[in-house]
């Protein structure tokens, strides 16, 4: 059934051909996904060469197995897990922030408003709580704000209460279907184009998974991996997350300054920004998933 759902890789050729400087080192692919950027990272690499891989949802760690490249190994977990390996022994980290399309078209993983499933939304359906869960017990408080800081959704409140609503009066929401209709009826405008529950079902998923918590500790950890001229590509495709990449690139692509001690040397700047990318027009006319998608390109330094 995993094969009904395709999935198009995004910026693939920009995205490995910024990673790759070194055919023979070793390199992350921080969110394997559906190993599209994995399987061109490994054409690149000499005999010598390693990939390791990282995802936390099952269905992309049994699709990593069938890679048959003894310089493949897939790890089943976040990419926050970084940290656990050695310092400064990577030559390139790549993270694709997007959800893969196999997430999304499978109504039985709860991503999507288009089709009928359960509220599930986790990227590992094994671990924590799911968006049914949370919104079967949250405060109508927590609820609006997980809605407005996640989706920037200026409806929250509106939302937050009608699910309160619904809760009381007929139970908690268990289908996508149901989350959608409730919020369409909250939500009073939305922009042409885009269905009224986009944002909220962004938030929810952003919300789940900790995505934005672990994008912060997964940047953090690249500094501790990444070796002088290893390099740091990262493909965001909402303007919270690519803020929380943009802001990490350029506060340490400067020298930091003791204003304790003006007069001090002052320390190195850890990464060197190089080049930002969008998609071609081509690529969106193609997939037009890829149309909101921004990577960002960076390197460390010798500091």
């Amino acid at each position: 059934m995993e094969g009904t759902w395709q999935h198009t890789t995004v910026l693939l050729n920009e995205a490995v051909e910024a990673l790759v400087t070194k055919p023979e080192g070793t390199y992350v692919d921080a969110t394997f996904g559906r190993g599209g950027h994995s399987r061109a990272i490994l054409g690149l690499l000499a005999p010598q060469g390693r990939l390791i891989a990282f995802d936390k949802d099952p269905e992309a760690v049994a699709v990593a197995h069938a890679i048959d490249d003894q310089r493949f190994s897939i790890r089943h977990e976040g990419f926050a897990a970084l940290s656990e390996l050695q310092a400064g022994s990577v030559a390139g980290v790549l993270m694709d922030l997007g959800v893969s399309s196999p997430q999304i078209d499978n109504p039985s993983r709860g991503f999507s408003f288009r089709s009928d499933g359960p509220l599930d939304m986790r990227m590992d359906p094994t671990r924590g709580q799911s968006a049914a869960d949370f919104l079967a017990t949250a405060p109508v408080e927590q609820m609006a704000e997980v809605i407005r800081d996640y989706g920037e959704e200026r409806f929250a409140v509106q939302i937050a209460k009608a699910i309160a609503a619904r809760r009381q009066e007929r139970g908690p929401l268990a289908s996508t279907s149901d989350l959608a209709q409730l919020v369409a009826g909250a939500v009073k405008t939305r922009e042409p184009g885009q269905d009224p529950a986009t944002r909220t079902f962004q938030a929810l998923r952003i919300f789940v998974n900790a995505e934005l918590e672990e994008l912060q500790q997964a940047l953090n950890a690249s500094l501790h991996v990444l070796q002088p001229q290893g390099r740091l590509v990262v493909i965001s495709f909402h303007s919270l997350e690519d803020r929380i990449v943009k802001q990490f690139i350029a506060k340490n692509s400067r020298e930091e300054f003791d204003r304790r001690a003006p007069f001090a040397v002052p320390k190195a700047m850890k990464l060197r920004a190089i080049e930002r990318v969008k998609p071609t027009a081509d690529e969106v006319r193609v997939n037009p998933r890829s149309r909101s998608a921004i990577m960002r390109v960076a390197e460390r330094t010798e500091a």
